[in-house]
């Protein structure tokens, strides 16, 4: 299993980005969760065995459109049990 948080920086609250990540992680077969941070950026993370790790990160790196994405930042961190889907969270 491997799992990674994302921080996205740029243009990426109020354009859909959840919404975007949520419904990427679905053809990516990516676990986790996304939300909007305080300042500003958006925090993803995700998981997977087989995941398709690169189609999801270049979509993370595109962003949905109006977004405008100046920075992914990217961390390798341990995988967390009872995870079963992708989540917008709060």
């Amino acid at each position: 299993m491997i799992a990674r948080r994302y921080l996205i920086t740029g243009l990426v609250q109020g354009v859909g980005f959840r919404w975007f990540t949520q419904k990427l992680s679905r053809s990516t077969h990516m676990l986790g969760w996304v939300r909007n941070l305080p300042d500003g950026q958006v925090e993803v993370w995700a998981q997977a065995e087989h995941g398709d790790w690169e189609s999801w990160e270049a979509g993370l790196r595109q962003g949905p459109p109006g977004s405008r994405i100046s920075e992914v930042s990217v961390f390798e961190v341990s995988p967390r049990d009872g995870l079963a889907a992708f989540a917008i969270t709060d």
